[in-house]
């Protein structure tokens, strides 16, 4: 995630981290270039076809539209996963507080609560479809040969609870307690994975592309006449405006990658760390810090 405060001036013009310019400058300047074969042509060969602005500005207009519609879909995927991950660490920050309320061995606390943070790392990882980290493999010990990894951590909470249920240790009310927050924690972990396997429907991305470069191609036609070689200057700007909304969805709605759009995953980990250090009786990590304005 990017983390700028707003923009002065030079940055506007100049900032690259977080701006959608080099993803898309290939596909601008080719449109630019054949924008001025077009100027070109237009001063070469009599009778080269005008077409009038107003069906551009029609064209233009549903265009839009249909960006703003897919725009919204992206951001809405893009909260949702923000929200469920604040929902994940608001429940493992409790699970600590009712781990210690109702079990009175110590060793099954701090047990229950590394695995808690176990599963938040291998939850991340399986998300981001990363390799595991020498810190997070010391972490998550055998878990990470399971199949599915955050939920073996699950399964072994579950297990420690049911064992001191059994036990005696733990009461029917606490055992309740436990299992509903575990549940939550469970349906949370279900919604991401949700978002993280169902993208948009491809054909929404492949008719956003397609009318797109149709329409950047198409504009100099309209234009030609009046501005002459300004117009792959003109075409640039709306390519740029067409081409960077239809990026930026498709950034957005990833939420879970690398990109520096994405969620910071990383960094809520480590503030589930240091949450949970004093139930651990150890030293806080220290919070991860933006690198170059981007926060993992």
């Amino acid at each position: 995630m990017i983390l700028r405060d707003k923009p002065t001036l030079f940055e506007l013009a100049f900032a690259i981290r977080g701006s959608i310019v080099p993803i898309i400058a290939p596909q601008l300047m080719a449109l630019m270039l054949f924008a001025a074969a077009m100027v070109w042509l237009h001063d070469a060969m009599p009778g080269f076809p005008d077409i009038d602005a107003t069906a551009f500005t029609v064209f233009g207009v549903a265009l839009s539209l249909f960006l703003g519609f897919r725009n919204n879909a992206a951001y809405d995927r893009w909260w949702e996963a923000r929200k469920l991950w604040g929902g994940l660490l608001a429940d493992l920050r409790n699970f600590a507080r009712e781990t210690q309320l109702f079990l009175d061995d110590r060793e099954q606390q701090q047990r229950i609560i590394r695995l808690s943070l176990a599963f938040l790392h291998l939850h991340r990882i399986n998300l981001r479809k990363v390799e595991l980290d020498e810190r997070t493999r010391e972490m998550v010990g055998d878990l990470a040969k399971s199949p599915n990894p955050a939920c073996a951590a699950l399964d072994e909470i579950s297990a420690i609870v049911g064992k001191a249920r059994a036990d005696g240790t733990l009461d029917g009310f606490g055992s309740r307690t436990l299992a509903e927050r575990i549940a939550s924690i469970a349906a949370q972990q279900a919604g991401c994975e949700r978002i993280a396997v169902t993208p948009l429907p491809y054909v929404y991305s492949l008719l956003i592309y397609r009318t797109t470069f149709l329409y950047c191609l198409l504009l100099p036609l309209a234009l030609v006449a009046a501005t002459g070689w300004l117009t792959p200057f003109f075409v640039g700007i709306v390519g740029y405006v067409f081409l960077g909304l239809a990026e930026v969805t498709e950034d957005l709605s990833h939420p879970f990658g690398n990109t520096p759009n994405a969620l910071p995953l990383d960094a809520i980990c480590r503030t589930a760390e240091i949450s949970l250090a004093p139930h651990l009786g150890e030293t806080p990590p220290e919070p991860l810090r933006a690198q170059d304005y981007y926060l993992s």
